[in-house]
Parts: structure tokens; sequence; C-alpha cells
């Protein structure tokens, strides 16, 4: 294939420069206003309950993934009075929120989906769907007993660190205030929904929602899959084109009489080829310790760790591939960083291209399947992939309003404007994802209070500090859960979580055993965790030279705070082998245990 790269830079900048927009992460606000009930649970009732003034010896802020892993090897070891605090009616966090038709993993299942091999589950697609995800999730609460001390419809509001007696005390706006010898949190990226800063856009007429938080009342069908039938007859406009939309839209091109897809960025969508699990070939591979090596393997290929074969084989381990063939054909004397950078660019635009051409295959329409290609590096934005959301925009009652990188510019009491060009629509749908770039315990929704009264916002005010991305110095007894100064896998976040809880359950085993209570990151450790992270070329993920997203910071300068949003400079497979021999060696170095 031969590339014109020159062209494609000079594409590239000139897309990503229309985009720009000096408000950032401020053009998005959160469900306020006409939005405000549906930050509320539209899937469980609200329950009444007393609140909670008793003591728990590890609380957990947070009931998705993360806490259900961390609380699953927590009762694994021996300490059975765990509490998940959720803000959700059940576990299942993102899962939880998310049940718009057509959702499901991007990630192939053996992999995403934590302890299968321990629950005895096979995935019955390579690429579940959300019910089935949101079920394993409930599976396993109810395997490892989370369920009987959960708060469920419950906030934390505040955490506070008592040193005199090493304990926490947890508040939240159920009235609860109850004490943890340790607490976790893992409250994730995803479940702060947030809205385009669209001018009028409290003053459309018809019904609108935010993807996660899907109307089935007003359209009809159900998170399984059942035809949305309300919609039939019903113009709808849906705003976003990112991984929820490519998943939603051809459920909706099937259910509308007219669909509007506004578009300011197209993702890239490659083959997502999901199939059924094959029963036999699964009793094949679930041999023990099965779901260990395939994330290991998963890594080692989608983060550069040698591995010589692919038992994954999905979208995310082929982009990888195609980059590690590139280096190994290059000279043992020509592997230079600028050479490597060299091979990657080339085996990307060579991906782009193909990903291009696919659209131009699927898309009828000549004029749409040109709106319809990004003009990005594939890791710029979240790579999508998928076997009909290109397909869809050819049926007949199918649109892409495609705004040229400017969005849309104002909501009507009766449509949507873009272009100047008003489109009367009944519905409107804002597939406009989540908070990702926003300071950790605005997203959290409440502050840490640690030793001396120091709160976690002003000790991160220049930047998160930590140690491995789980210990904070100052902060005794916390834990935190997720990907950022640790492995900072992305294209895999459940594997983040399941060894940081294997870890915290370990420490927290070992400081029960000696008697220790109070366990904290020393600051020379701190100190020399962030040294080394700061040594780190950074992530290939994102970049100034992107077109705007959550990957980039929308496009603006994050300063020292996004200099710090790294993960460890080996990469993740290296950070994964160094962590499972520091908290197997037994002397946890950097921690001080008293």
């Amino acid at each position: 294939m031969t590339v014109d790269k020159h062209a494609l830079r000079a594409r590239y900048r000139q897309e990503r420069d229309k985009r720009l927009r000096p408000d950032g992460n401020d053009q998005y606000q959160r469900l306020t206003g006409r939005f405000a009930s549906y930050a509320d649970d539209p899937y469980t009732p609200r329950t009444p309950r007393e609140p909670k003034n008793d003591h728990v010896t590890v609380a957990f802020v947070g009931g998705g993934f993360a806490g259900l892993v961390t609380g699953a090897r927590l009762k694994e070891a021996g300490v059975a009075d765990v509490r998940i605090v959720e803000k959700g009616g059940d576990f299942g966090g993102t899962w939880y929120w998310n049940r718009y038709p057509g959702a499901q993993c991007d990630t192939a299942s053996f992999v995403y989906m934590p302890l299968l091999e321990e629950l005895g589950h096979m995935p019955t697609e390579k690429y579940a769907h959300a019910p089935e995800i949101l079920e394993h999730c409930r599976r396993i609460g109810k395997h490892y007993g989370l369920y009987d001390n959960a708060l469920f419809h419950t906030e934390v509001t505040g955490l506070e660190w008592d040193d005199e007696r090493a304990l926490w005390t947890v508040t939240t706006d159920r009235g609860d205030r109850f004490t943890a010898r340790f607490v976790a949190m893992g409250v994730g990226p995803l479940h702060v929904p947030k809205l385009p800063g669209i001018p009028g856009i409290d003053s459309f007429a018809g019904h609108s929602f935010h993807t996660s938080r899907w109307d089935y009342d007003y359209t009809g069908g159900d998170p399984a899959g059942a035809p949305m039938d309300r919609l039939a007859g019903r113009r709808v406009a849906v705003i976003g084109t990112g991984a929820t939309a490519v998943q939603c839209v051809p459920h909706l091109a099937r259910s509308c009489a007219e669909l509007y897809v506004f578009q300011r960025t197209p993702s890239s969508v490659d083959v997502r080829d999901n199939r059924p699990t094959d029963p036999e070939w699964f009793a094949g591979i679930a041999t023990p310790g099965w779901q260990r090596r395939w994330l290991e393997n998963f890594t080692a290929n989608q983060a550069g760790g040698g591995a010589d074969e692919d038992l994954v084989m999905d979208g995310w381990t082929d982009i990888a591939r195609r980059v590690r063939d590139r280096i190994e054909a290059l000279p043992q004397d020509a592997r230079t960083v600028e050479r490597m950078l060299e091979a990657f660019e080339d085996s990307d635009f060579e991906k782009m291209e193909e990903i291009r051409a696919r659209v131009d295959a699927l898309v009828r329409d000549p004029e749409t399947a040109g709106r319809l290609k990004a003009w990005y590096r594939q890791l710029c934005k979240r790579p999508c992939f998928h076997d009909a959301y290109l397909q869809a925009f050819n049926l007949p009652g199918v649109h892409l309003v495609d705004t040229d990188g400017k969005g849309v510019e104002r909501v009507t009491e009766t449509g949507v404007v873009a272009a100047g060009r008003e489109y009367e629509v009944d519905c409107v749908i804002y597939a406009s994802g989540f908070e990702v770039g926003t300071d950790y315990t605005r997203r959290a929704g409440y502050d840490v209070t640690g030793r001396d009264g120091v709160r976690l916002s002003a000790y991160w005010d220049e930047g998160m500090r930590t140690l491995h991305g789980t210990h904070v110095h100052g902060f005794p007894n916390v834990f935190i859960v997720q990907p950022t100064q640790g492995a900072n896998l992305l294209s895999n976040i459940p594997h983040n979580l399941t060894e940081s809880g294997r870890t915290i359950a370990t420490i927290v085993k070992h400081a029960l055993d000696h008697g220790h209570v109070r366990v904290e990151a020393s600051e020379q450790a701190e100190d020399a965790w962030m040294e080394l992270l700061t040594s780190s070329p950074g992530s290939l993920l994102g970049g100034a030279d992107c077109t705007p997203g959550y990957y980039n910071n929308e496009g603006q300068d994050p300063g020292r705070k996004g200099w710090l949003s790294v993960g460890y400079p080996l990469g993740a497979t290296a950070y994964f082998a160094y962590l499972e021999q520091w908290r197997t060696s037994g002397d946890f170095a950097g921690l001080d245990f008293t």
C-alpha cells in the first residue's frame, strides 16, 4: 500500500485544528435543569433504610468491577466484613447505568469480564452484551456474599481519618456515619454523565435523555434487545458519534421513521467479528489458570510484551501486532527511538487507510462515506469495532448530519440546528459520554481528609501523587483502584482492577495478621515512584497533535496534571510482573506498617 505521509499529516492537522476549542472540558455540562431527574436511578426503586453507625474492616466506594474484584479477593483472604457503598441500586458500575440498545464490551469477554474462572462462567459471545455483563456482576456479588453488607442508592459525602483511633469515618447522603479500618475507592471515570453545552438545550419541547439513562418507556424495547416499537413514526436525533453511538445507532436505525445522527468527529470503526462462544472450544481452553494466562497474553500482545502467540485475536492485539512486526523488520542497528516511532506511524497510516477503505466498501452513498472517514491516528480517540454501524447509513431513513468539526449550533423548541439548518425531531438522545478529564474528587463527589486535616484535593492540586497508583502518603489505610500511575492499561481496564484487588487483599491480610493498624506509603517511596513515572516518554494514546477528545484533554494542554497521568515506563506487562514480585516478597517495600 502506497501512502502519501506528507499529505496525511497535513490532513490530520487540518481536521484537528478545525475542532479545537478554547473551553476544553468546560464545553460540557452535567445533568442539571430539565435533565436533573435523569440523574436519578430509573432501574431500581429507592427503598428507605435506617442510617448505619457501625464499624467494618474494609469500606469500598463503588460497586463496579473495582469494588467487586477487590471485595472478592478480600473475602478469599478471610476478611469477612467488607462493605461496598454504591450510588446505583445494584452492583455493576458502568454496566448498571448503561443499558442502551446494543451496549456491549469492545474488548473480548474472556479478558474483559473478571473472575470468570472462579465462577465457572462461559461468556456466551466473544463480545458480551450489557445484560450478560450486568448479570455477571450480580453473580460475583452473590458468590462472594458482597450483598450482605452493601449499601445501595448511597453516595459517600466524606471520608475523614482519625489518627488517634487509626480509623476512617465514612459519611453518606443517607445519614450514615460509620467507621472503617481500611477504605478503598474505585469510583471509575465512567459514571458521571456529561451533556454538550449546546445553547437552548433546555428549551426542547420534545423528549430527550442521555444514553446512560435510556428511556425504554418512551422508546419501547428493553436492554435485552426487544424492538423499540414505540419509535415507529417518530423522528429521532442522536448527538454524538463515539463508542456509545456506534453501538446504539444500528438499533435506532431499524426502529425510527427518521434518524438524524449529528457528528462532530467520526469514529474509526474497524471489524468486530462478534460470534457465539463454542462450548467445546471453551472447554478446551478453560483449564486451571486459564483466565490469568489470557489476561497476561492479551497485555503482552497489546502492550508490547513480546508474546509468541495471540490467544485473543481482536482489534486491539491487531494494532499492536502490526506495530511490532514493523519494528522487528528493522535491522538491530536501526532500532533507534526515531526509527521505531517512524515504524509505528507507518503501521498506523496503513491501518487507518484500511479503515477508511472499509467505509467505502460498506456505505453506498459516496458523500456519506466520505464524511464517515476518520482523519487521525487510530489511538488518538477510542478505537471502535462494529459490524453494523456503517451499514446503518444505507437505510433510507438514516441521515448523517456532519458538522465539519463545529458541532451542533443550538437546540430549539422543535429540533436541532446544525450549519444553519433546523432538523425538526420528536426526540433528542445525547450520546455524549462521561466526565474523564476532570479532577478525581469532582468525579467522586466527595473529598478525602487525611492526616493533619490535609485534603486529597489539596494534596493533588498540582497533579496526582501515589505509590503504584494505589497508595498516597499522608492518607493511611487508603487504597485507590484505577489504572493511572500503575499499568495504565486502557484497552482492558479490568486487568488493572484485577491486579489492584489482589494487591489490596494481600496488604490488608498482612496488616491484620501482624496486628498493624496503619499502612501508609512513605514520602520517600512516593517521591521515587513519581520520579520514575516522569522518566516515561508518555503514552501513545492521544497527544497534542491528535483531534480533540478525552484521550488528550480535549486538545488542551493538561499541564503537570496531565503529564502525571501516565503509567510504568516499561509498560503494562512489566508493571504487572513488578507488582507480583512486590506483593509476594512479603516486605512491601515503600509501605510503612505501624
